[in-house]
């Protein structure tokens, strides 16, 4: 293959978006250090020396899943002895943790329990939002969409609308794997597929909800398959502009039906950010998950592309059962020394990114950040 990486500099520098084919030179062929480089001027382009993080608490409401999917460890059958289920009680005292805490946001996604009804999975939303109605909830993934579309026999706009009403705010990236059939149909082959994925963010964002988008590399997949998930993801966004953040997520195969296949290397996590921030020239944020990544790579990644490490994260458990050795959530203070370490300047964002501003116990949402960034 031809050395493309003069005239992609050339692109970057102009602004310019790049092609399929120098996607997958970058992949397959940049030294790690020119792809970071590059993608810095973008990241700094984009969001200056700020570096984002969120207060936010998750909530994964059951672990029994109708789906078996190789690359999960979360998931459980309905009597298997790590089975658990969330009762009404047992949500609004997350929620009054999350008050305690000073969380701007709830994370809800879990497992398909294929003896709930849909409301159940709307009563979570509900007892959420009146137990504290100031709190964002950005909860369900398409994949849960999708099934609840097929539990009810409605349209996913119906859902969604359900949903909105019952105190939904946006929505998270994940479910989206790898768009590519082949290797789709090998990791998660009953699973809602890559049109489901894309019908429901298409959904979501024309009525008003904010989303984000995820792609979970190094298992199966090969570079040709991760460029054309990029593009994908760059196109509807192109359409309709819903998407937020990018998370590139990597595989942990312990407790897997995939864990014969070796973690990804600290060296692939910081490629995989980088080339995300030079392929999706039109999403305002790359994130760097320092749950899945650790600390130092979720550091490093601050000047690989990276502008967002997540946040507090308190009580993540589906990356922890796959063998994440992350501490189980974090302080605030722990985090802003994180970024001031990797020469960034800490910035609370709530779901939308927009200023958290503090006073003591007290916060309130301030104007969008990138309104002051050229």
């Amino acid at each position: 293959m031809t050395d493309l990486l003069p005239i992609i500099e050339q692109k970057v520098q102009a602004g310019e978006r790049l092609s399929f084919e120098e996607g997958l030179f970058l992949d397959e062929q940049a030294d790690l250090h020119d792809l970071g480089r590059l993608a810095n001027i973008v990241r700094e382009q984009k969001n200056g020396n700020f570096a984002y993080y969120n207060t936010n608490i998750h909530l994964n409401p059951t672990n029994v899943c109708v789906y078996r999917c190789d690359f999960c460890a979360f998931r459980a059958d309905l009597k298997a002895e790590k089975a658990y289920t969330f009762d009404e009680a047992m949500i609004r005292e997350r929620v009054e943790e999350a008050r305690q805490q000073g969380a701007t946001e709830i994370h809800v996604v879990g497992g398909l329990h294929h003896l709930k009804k849909f409301d159940w999975y709307l009563d979570v939303i509900r007892v959420i939002h009146e137990t504290w109605p100031e709190i964002h909830i950005k909860a369900w993934t398409p994949v849960e969409i999708g099934w609840f579309a097929h539990l009810t026999k409605q349209s996913i706009e119906w859902v969604l609308q359900e949903m909105i009403d019952a105190g939904l705010g946006s929505m998270p990236g994940g479910g989206a794997e790898i768009f590519d059939p082949e290797v789709r149909e090998k990791i998660c082959e009953h699973k809602a597929d890559t049109k489901v994925w894309f019908d429901v963010h298409d959904a979501a964002h024309r009525l008003g909800l904010k989303t984000n988008a995820t792609m979970l590399y190094g298992h199966l997949e090969e570079a040709r398959h991760r460029i054309d998930h990029l593009i994908r993801l760059r196109e509807q966004q192109d359409k309709t502009g819903g998407f937020q953040t990018f998370i590139p997520l990597a595989f942990h195969p312990e407790n897997t039906n995939l864990s014969h296949i070796p973690k990804p290397t600290g060296v692939m996590d910081l490629r995989m950010i980088a080339l995300s921030r030079l392929m999706l020239d039109n999403f305002d944020h790359i994130k760097a998950y320092w749950i899945m990544l650790g600390e130092q790579i979720a550091q490093m990644a601050l000047s690989y592309g990276a502008d967002d490490i997540d946040g507090t994260v308190v009580h993540e458990i589906i990356y922890h059962d796959a063998g994440a050795k992350t501490p189980q959530g974090q302080t605030v203070e722990h985090l802003h020394r994180l970024i001031r370490e990797a020469g960034r300047e800490p910035v609370e964002r709530d779901t939308l990114y927009r200023q958290v501003i503090r006073d003591g116990a007290r916060w309130q949402i301030g104007e969008p950040i990138l309104a002051g960034i050229s």
